[in-house]
């Protein structure tokens, strides 16, 4: 799949509603499900934030408005997330926890692969510990 200024990542996923309901599913299931424990710990009890920023990040990372550069500069993810512990099994629990949202939209194909090979980038990078 080849993305372009008048192709992007995020319209091909449908915009901001389309993210929005990524990063419903995606907490949905750091909150509901045991497996992602771990990480749900390092959240703050109450997710609104958090849903939040994850998606006016995902919007511009995905070549939809910048609205978390707009609110908050410069994502500096690796300097934000420097406080808590990521290894591999926050990592993986990370990337499981995003591979069920994106089930749950039924996102597939050529969208799906250049997803999860973005994700996964992503994911490994923030990793501060072994």
């Amino acid at each position: 799949m080849s993305f372009g200024p008048d192709n992007t990542p995020f319209d091909t996923l449908g915009g901001e509603d389309r993210v929005r309901s990524l990063v419903d599913s995606f907490y949905d299931h750091m909150e509901d499900d045991e497996e992602y424990a771990v990480i749900r710990k390092l959240h703050p009890a109450d997710l609104a934030e958090s849903r939040q920023k994850l998606h006016d990040f995902l919007c511009g990372w995905l070549g939809g408005p910048p609205h978390y550069m707009q609110k908050h500069g410069h994502p500096r993810l690796k300097m934000r997330h420097a406080p808590f512990p990521i290894g591999e099994s926050e990592r993986d629990q990370w990337l499981g926890c995003m591979a069920r949202a994106m089930d749950d939209l039924s996102i597939d194909g050529e969208l799906r692969s250049f997803l999860d090979a973005r994700f996964d980038h992503v994911a490994d990078f923030m990793r501060n510990r072994g």
